[in-house]
């Protein structure tokens, strides 16, 4: 065993019995590479990726690569969950040195963490016009030996350009996020968009959950009759999308959840990965348009999708997992065990009848696109909904029945390996999603799940000020939290907050807050991925890691900005809402012609353009009319809602409140919006207007969604 043994990554984890001689990242690793004169030999990667199991199955695992590895390297693993401020910056190297990128991503340095050389995955042997890996470790150690002026300068001049690099407000652009800038990143998405099968571009194509939201709350802007064409764009855009996906192979039709991404235009064969990041914001996505729709396979996804990340991610501490891998371990004829990918989800026809029976079994296979020539490998297909099943009560509740007899097959077949750290900025996502979707569809076990999840991120990431980025089994890891973590958190703090009330969720966001404006901003308002007091020397020899760009889940800039924004409202804070504004100058400038590198970040300025719109409810504990009016102010699809609930003029922990006395002794919703406040109203139809709420009594009945408590089968 290695010195990744002791680990809190199951990453580093699976490569503790490598004969490579791993360092984690650190200052010792660098230390050691100044002190035998070698390069450092980074390798980032993922538990779940396909693609870094394979590299390590081939030469990882190999004792004469190994050897070569460990004699002329400092070789150190790093799981890019884990560190995605060393990740950032060595991507941005990788792709400005090759003009791509991915994992596992390979990368040489200087003793002083330069990079000089990057690639992706290199095979053992040479093909596909790669090099093999060891070509290329003795390429780097002669070059190292007989050229080590010119690899230190190639360092020092990729060091150099990258530190240069950053989206400074485009010439001729708005500073403002004025409605214009927004209507032409609607623009660009509908353009970009596959009329035919939902999403954007084609293959492979990833679940835009934030483009969504974006899309979504610009459907719900206010009635501005200049922007009326570009809400209904946004609406139609989004719906097609949602619908697609939701009865598609990308999303698992038998428990619920949805694969990382799909490998063709039809959202036919996913790549079989399950990630909490997606999920989340899935979850919340799908809950957002059927508040502002009322489109049953909505809730219907936001429920499942909740059911399933509780039943299969949450951890026994509270928390939850990360993912689960693409590939499941099967042990073939030859006794070997064998990583397949999906073979967990995919049926045959006769697998179908087996466990149905004839007939039932020929009717699922003609309702989930299960034919004899397979939709995916050696004759098996993924399971895609051919019609709304939903729509007609006989037909959804034999799928029903059918769906249950499916997982239960299913549950007794291998299932793919789950990495279980728990990542604090994909769980405050998770905790958002939870309470929001148990709040409105009457699933009071989803918002236990949220409560408990956030306060494991309280008891264990939680030290004083500072976020832990990571934990295992109840024990927070060393790699400090970064800006997404703190602004992440935050969010589901604040939605928590909105949700139950309880003031202690907005006070922790607070404080998030506080220390992401003292250590992770600049003189000038600028956001940092790290803190300045945890920012590692090797990549302040490279960057300080700043990227406000949004990929598979909002960035830290994006993020922040977000809670910032929700936070300010809800407290009154200027200087909240002044960070945010500064934060989101750069989507701001770009997203008109890139919307999809700031699908969250456009979000917030949606949001930001609607006010926020303010909301306090009070009322006693217990009152039915204030829980009917907190229920319908949740259910508000105004894109900048902000809601606080409790007892009249309760200042102390909620700054909302403060002053908001019952009227004509009857609970009361006070709605401000822009500066200026509306009339108190006891009146749920009348809140329900100045809320953008479909009506009072949103969410009562849910087709198909499933009545059973988290960790049930949906």
């Amino acid at each position: 065993m290695n010195r990744l043994a002791s680990s809190t990554s199951p990453y580093l984890q699976q490569h503790a019995a490598n004969p490579v001689d791993w360092w984690e990242w650190g200052d010792d690793a660098f230390a050691e590479a100044r002190e035998r004169d070698v390069p450092v030999l980074l390798s980032v990667g993922y538990a779940a990726c396909h693609w870094c199991h394979v590299m390590a199955h081939e030469s990882f695992e190999d004792a004469a690569t190994a050897g070569r590895m460990n004699d002329g390297f400092v070789n150190v693993k790093v799981d890019r969950e884990e560190r995605p401020d060393v990740d950032a910056v060595y991507m941005e190297a990788t792709q400005a040195l090759t003009g791509h990128g991915g994992w596992p991503m390979t990368v040489f340095l200087t003793p002083d963490g330069r990079p000089f050389y990057a690639g992706t995955y290199f095979p053992p042997v040479p093909g596909r016009g790669m090099p093999s890996f060891t070509q290329v470790l003795s390429a780097i150690e002669d070059a190292w030996r007989t050229q080590r002026a010119e690899l230190e300068a190639a360092g020092g001049r990729i060091a150099g350009a990258l530190a240069e690099r950053g989206l400074a407000p485009a010439a001729g652009e708005p500073a403002g996020g004025e409605p214009a800038s927004v209507v032409a990143a609607v623009e660009a998405l509908a353009r970009d968009e596959d009329a035919e099968h939902g999403g954007f571009g084609g293959a492979p194509k990833f679940p835009p959950s934030m483009d969504l939201e974006f899309l979504v709350r610009h459907a719900a802007a206010g009635d501005d009759g200049a922007t009326q064409g570009s809400r209904r764009t946004a609406r139609e855009v989004a719906g097609r999308t949602l619908h697609a996906m939701a009865r598609s192979g990308m999303y698992d039709q038998v428990a619920g959840g949805f694969a990382r991404y799909a490998v063709d235009r039809a959202w036919a064969v996913p790549h079989f990965e399950k990630m909490l990041y997606d999920n989340a914001q899935l979850a919340r996505v799908y809950l957002h348009w059927w508040r502002l729709t009322g489109e049953p396979v909505g809730a219907r996804i936001a429920l499942e999708t909740c059911t399933w990340m509780v039943a299969a991610l949450r951890t026994p501490q509270g928390g939850f997992a990360s993912s689960l891998d693409a590939d499941t371990p099967v042990t073939g004829a030859d006794g070997v065990v064998h990583a397949v990918e999906g073979f967990t989800y995919v049926w045959t026809p006769g697998e179908l009848a087996d466990v149905l029976g004839p007939v039932e079994g020929t009717w699922a296979a003609q309702l989930l696109q299960v034919d004899p020539a397979g939709s995916f490998e050696h004759g098996t297909s993924t399971l895609r909904l051919a019609r709304d099943v939903w729509a007609d009560d006989a037909e959804a509740t034999r799928w029903r029945r059918a769906r249950a007899a499916l997982l239960a097959a299913r549950a007794a077949r291998p299932q793919p390996v789950r990495d279980d750290k728990v990542v604090a900025a994909w769980n405050g996502l998770a905790v958002a999603a939870l309470a929001e979707t148990g709040a409105l569809l009457d699933r009071p076990d989803l918002v236990r799940a949220a409560r408990g999840c956030a306060g494991l991120l309280v008891d264990v990431h939680l030290s004083g000020p500072r976020l832990a980025r990571v934990s295992r089994d109840g024990v927070a890891g060393d790699p400090p939290g970064v800006l997404e973590d703190y602004g992440d958190v935050a969010e589901g703090f604040l939605a928590l907050h909105a949700v139950t009330g309880e003031p202690v969720w907005l006070d922790r966001a607070g404080a998030l807050l506080d220390t992401v404006l003292a250590h992770f901003t600049d003189a000038s308002g600028a956001l940092f991925d790290t803190a300045d007091d945890a920012t590692d020397a090797p990549l302040l020899a490279v960057r300080r890691p700043q990227d406000p760009t949004d990929n598979a889940y909002p960035s830290g800039t994006s993020a922040a900005a977000g809670a910032l924004l929700g936070y300010a409202a809800l407290s009154g804070s200027t200087r909240h809402r002044d960070a945010a504004s500064a934060a989101l100058t750069a989507a701001r400038s770009h997203a008109a012609r890139v919307p999809r590198a700031f699908g969250w970040a456009l979000a917030v300025v949606q949001a930001m353009i609607d006010g926020p719109r303010e909301v306090a409810v009070v009322g006693a504990d217990g009152d039915p009319l204030r829980a009917q009016l907190h229920r319908t102010a949740l259910a508000g699809a105004a894109p900048g809602l902000a809601v606080a609930v409790g007892p009249p003029d309760a200042g102390t922990g909620a700054p909302l409140l403060a002053g908001r006395p019952l009227v004509e002794e009857r609970a009361a919703a006070y709605v401000c919006r822009g500066f200026t406040c509306r009339l108190p109203t006891s009146s749920p139809a009348d809140l329900a207007v100045d809320v953008g709420a479909l009506a009072t009594g949103v969410g009562a009945t849910v087709t198909g969604a499933g009545d059973g408590e988290a960790g049930e089968a949906p």
